[in-house]
C-alpha cells in the first residue's frame, strides 16, 4: 500500500486538529505538516514535498488561491485540493484558475475526503456537488463583458447624464477620447447607443443600480 503524504493549510488549529485526527484512521495517509497561513503553507510544501495539499481558501499573509498557484510553480508533483467553507463564484473560479486538482466543502464525510485525497493524488479532477454545479452553470451563462477602468468611468458618467463634453472635463481627457471610449463599450456590449449601454450595464452588473445594495 502506498502511503500519501498530507500537508494540512487552514488558519484555525482546532480545523486542523479534526482534520488530522480524521485523517490518522485511514492507514494509507500519513499528515507530515500543518500551515496556519498561505505564506507558511508554500514554505512547507517546498520543504516537505507531499503528495496532496488540504487548503482553506481564507487565510491571513497569502490567500488559498494565491498559496496554491506559488506550490503548484515550486513542488513537481504536488497536488493540491481545496477544502473550505466557502462555495462562491469567485472562490470557485479563483481555485480553479490557480491550479487546484479539487474543491470540496468542509460538511465533506470523512470516507469522500479520504477517497478524494486519493484520487487528487492521482491527478483526478475531484468536485464537491455543489460546486460542479456552479461550475457548469457558470459555463452556461453569457460571459459578462470586461471593461477597462477608464471606461467603467466613462460609462458611469453617462449614466449620470453628462454630456461627452462634461465627461472630458470630468476625466481630463479630449471629447475625441471620450467618443472613442464609447465607441469601445458598445462593441464591447453589442449596443448601439448610451440608453442602451447603460441598462445592459445595470443588467449585467458591470454598473450598481442605483439605490440598490451595491450603489
Amino acid at each position: 500500500m502506498t502511503t500519501l503524504r498530507i500537508l494540512l493549510a487552514d488558519d484555525h488549529p482546532v480545523v486542523r486538529a479534526g482534520l488530522a485526527g480524521m485523517l490518522s484512521a485511514e492507514e494509507d495517509l500519513v499528515v507530515v505538516g500543518e500551515a496556519g497561513d498561505g505564506a507558511e503553507a508554500v514554505t512547507l510544501a517546498q520543504r516537505l514535498s507531499p503528495d496532496v495539499v488540504l487548503m482553506d481558501l481564507r487565510m491571513p499573509e497569502m490567500d488559498g488561491a494565491d498559496a496554491t498557484a506559488a506550490i503548484l510553480s515550486s513542488c513537481q508533483g504536488t497536488r493540491v485540493l481545496v477544502l473550505t467553507t466557502y462555495d462562491t463564484d469567485a472562490d470557485i473560479v479563483r481555485a480553479v484558475e490557480s491550479g487546484a486538482t479539487g474543491y470540496l466543502l468542509k460538511d465533506t464525510p470523512r470516507a469522500q475526503l479520504a477517497e478524494a485525497i486519493r484520487a487528487a493524488a492521482r491527478g483526478e479532477t475531484v468536485l464537491a456537488p455543489p460546486v460542479a454545479a456552479r461550475l457548469v452553470s457558470r459555463l452556461r451563462a453569457p460571459a459578462v463583458p470586461v471593461l477597462t477602468p477608464r471606461e467603467t468611468e466613462v460609462l458611469t458618467a453617462v449614466a449620470r447624464g453628462l454630456s461627452n463634453p462634461d465627461i472630458g472635463r470630468e476625466l481630463y481627457i479630449g471629447e475625441a477620447t471620450v467618443k472613442t471610449h464609447l465607441i469601445r463599450i458598445f462593441s464591447k456590449l453589442e449596443v448601439d447607443d448610451r440608453t442602451a449601454a447603460v441598462t445592459k450595464a445595470y443588467r449585467l452588473g458591470i454598473l450598481p443600480i442605483p439605490g440598490g445594495p451595491d450603489a
